[in-house]
């Protein structure tokens, strides 16, 4: 079979029976399908067998990732986003090895090594002058400090607060499930604070559609109960936390992703371990988690304290 094919069917599998996301699977259509191109071009051939992927070709495809220029950006394509190429890749040809079809050992495809990213996160005081720049007199400044509450107290993805019902949250136990990546289940815990602005922010509705959170046309369309298209997207919320950042007076570039890193620093820096912290995110991997720790490590202040010599 040409790889075009089993691309389509490796994709497939990623639906049915591996349950990854729409996004992820798009994601991975993105980067097979520049594969394909990259090495039709450099075989000069429409037709690629599975066999012949090999570790030349392997070698001048990514050679090629590397010196690939967008034409519009007029930029290459970051090293994050090249090993993304090759984790899509890795993950065709483990796919093939299972299905007995010969092709390159996945273990031949090694990452490039990025540079570890600088985590952006707001200390205690800094989350308290964020949210008291949030107005409590409005529907939508209600709504908010909602967001910013529940994104603070239970470290969630901007994606798994967009997709909040109503129903999805029990404010009086302040626990609930979200799913997030890999269609995983997680609790997450809320606190008092971000239970009572979500009641005070619901207090104010006065329409009975679904979506936790909504943006603010008034554009309703009584045939449309699903209430979809009015929930909060991604960017909304990001404009959001963008809008009272810059009140607030706070320097850095928070988003709400930020919010989830203040999450898991505050709790590592008030004991917790990284085992729980881990789970409370969601991480599949302990090393996603660990790039918090040498931020948050007490005892290297310790240490400082005690061994540096101080100046007079």
């Amino acid at each position: 079979m040409d790889i075009n094919e089993l691309i389509e069917d490796f994709l497939e599998h990623l639906e049915v029976e591996r349950g990854r996301s729409k996004r992820t699977i798009e994601n991975y259509r993105l980067y097979l399908y520049r594969f394909y191109e990259i090495c039709s071009e450099i075989t000069g051939k429409d037709s690629i067998k599975p066999e012949e992927i090999d570790t030349e070709l392997l070698r001048k495809y990514r050679l090629s990732l590397n010196r690939y220029m967008n034409n519009v950006r007029n930029e290459g394509l970051k090293t994050i986003t090249q090993a993304y190429h090759l984790i899509a890749l890795r993950g065709f040809l483990k796919y093939l090895a299972r299905r007995k079809i010969k092709s390159l050992d996945p273990s031949l495809v090694d990452l490039p090594r990025a540079a570890k990213k600088q985590v952006t996160f707001l200390h205690f005081d800094e989350i308290e002058e964020l949210l008291n720049a949030i107005p409590d007199d409005t529907e939508s400044g209600l709504r908010d400090r909602a967001i910013v509450e529940l994104l603070f107290s239970g470290g969630l993805r901007v994606s798994e607060l967009i997709n909040l019902n109503r129903d999805s949250i029990n404010l009086d136990r302040r626990e609930f499930l979200v799913r997030g990546k890999g269609q995983k289940d997680r609790p997450i815990f809320v606190s008092e604070s971000a239970a009572d602005h979500v009641r005070n922010y619901l207090a104010v509705r006065k329409d009975s559609l679904p979506a936790l959170f909504l943006n603010n046309s008034r554009n309703l369309n009584s045939a449309d109960t699903s209430g979809n298209y009015r929930r909060l997207t991604p960017r909304s919320v990001q404009r959001i936390i963008e809008k009272y950042a810059r009140a607030a007076g706070i320097t850095k570039h928070v988003t709400p992703h930020t919010l989830r890193h203040s999450f898991a620093t505050d709790l590592l820096m008030n004991g917790a371990d990284l085992r729980s912290v881990q789970a409370m995110l969601g991480h599949a991997n302990i090393s996603t988690t660990q790039i918090y720790t040498h931020i948050t490590d007490p005892h290297l202040r310790e240490v400082h304290e005690k061994f540096h010599s101080e100046t007079t």
